[in-house]
């Protein structure tokens, strides 16, 4: 079953790369949950989309294009056993930050060094092996919060009852920041 999906994967990325360059579901714009292979179909589905997003498209008009093509998709037995909602999720993650990234391309520009110097020591435990991705993930968005309020303390806050937090107020663009960089570093470690 393993080999008929890495064959199905292969052939959906080298039908994707030979017809037309279409754009890329970010890693880090993709829900926890999301697999490899659910990713790549999205990408074969709606790569051309996200680059209509990339280049302009609001991301209303995206999301109906795109949840047309996945309902149809799903109608005709073509999402590989896939639900609906799950490809739809990771497409609405995508068309969202490509779109976001269109509007602020200076916030993406001017807060990627500020925040690899925030969560330097996340990606350093991550890197070694130390945490997980998740723990990397959670430590990092701690991170964050701290940067913003020095006295912010999870262990604290986050055992209060959840309409009692106290939690920083923080741009969300900064998180999938810190999850490109967290994703960047694995790959970059040889990992």
């Amino acid at each position: 079953m393993k080999t008929i999906k890495a064959i199905i994967i292969i052939t959906l990325v080298s039908i994707f790369t030979t017809t037309t360059y279409a754009a890329e579901v970010p890693r880090e714009s993709a829900p926890c949950n999301a697999t490899s292979e659910a990713i790549v179909i999205v990408e074969s589905l709606i790569g051309d989309i996200l680059t209509e997003v990339q280049n302009g498209l609001g991301y209303a008009d995206a999301r109906a294009k795109s949840n047309r093509i996945f309902f149809n998709a799903w109608l005709n037995g073509q999402t590989n056993g896939y639900r609906y909602g799950e490809l739809v999720d990771i497409a609405n993650a995508a068309i969202w930050q490509y779109r976001d990234m269109y509007l602020r391309p200076d916030f993406y520009a001017n807060n990627l060094e500020k925040v690899r110097v925030i969560i330097a020591p996340v990606i350093e435990d991550y890197k070694s092996g130390k945490v997980t991705y998740t723990e990397a993930e959670f430590n990092a968005r701690n991170k964050i919060y701290q940067s913003v309020n020095p006295n912010f303390n999870p262990d604290v806050e986050y055992m209060k009852y959840p309409i009692y937090r106290d939690i920083p107020s923080v741009d969300n663009s900064l998180f999938i920041l810190a999850r490109k960089l967290i994703l960047e570093s694995k790959y970059y470690n040889g990992v």
